[in-house]
């Protein structure tokens, strides 16, 4: 059974205790639906264990328009996964791993001009949806479902948006997809719920 932490002091205890003795970094992949705390959770761990943090939207491949392509497909398309393995198989050789992150800002489809560069640290946190997938699976070291309640995550994400249109919501259905048939719940390590951080 996945065990479930909905207090933030248990949740990091239990991953440093996995992590204690690796002769490499140790990298985590919190993962969950958009708006469900992800980059919260990550931010927060990266602060009490001074971890690299890998931003998975930074990997976005799915385009800027509406697409055709049923769920599974979109799954295999929004995030360029080979590129988060040769970040991760760097960090966990102890090299720095740089790359182009997706210009959210411009939204034109096109890479920012400036590089990101994260180090190699005793713990490396991959977060977004789909960093648990299993194309990953070998370089991950701990995989967190980070859930929250549906009427939050709604908050959230309209906050974010504004408004949820037909271009959020083809990536919502690949959400649901995945995790129903790529990643569901009980194939995690761990989960995290509504976490007070």
């Amino acid at each position: 059974m996945t065990p479930r932490f909905d207090t933030f002091e248990p949740f990091v205890k239990a991953l440093e205790l996995r992590a204690h003795g690796l002769d490499r970094p140790f990298v985590v992949a919190p993962d969950g639906r958009c708006a469900a705390g992800k980059t919260m959770l990550a931010a927060a761990l990266a602060q009490v264990t001074d971890a690299a943090v890998i931003e998975g939207d930074d990997f976005y491949t799915g385009g800027v328009g509406l697409r055709t392509e049923p769920p599974a497909a979109l799954v295999g398309a929004c995030i360029d996964w080979r590129q988060q393995r040769i970040v991760l198989e760097a960090l966990r050789a102890g090299r720095q791993a740089s790359w182009h992150a997706f210009d959210w800002e411009a939204f034109d489809g096109e890479l920012c001009a400036e590089l990101t560069v994260r180090a190699p640290r005793p713990i490396v946190i991959l977060e977004g949806i789909y960093s648990a997938r299993p194309e990953l699976a070998d370089l991950i070291d701990l995989s967190v479902l980070v859930r929250a309640d549906e009427s939050v995550r709604g908050s959230r994400l309209l906050a974010r948006e504004g408004v949820i249109g037909p271009w959020d919501r083809q990536w919502h259905f690949a959400e649901e997809y995945y995790f129903e048939f790529i990643r569901p719940p009980m194939s995690f390590h761990m989960a995290a719920s509504d976490m007070p951080l």
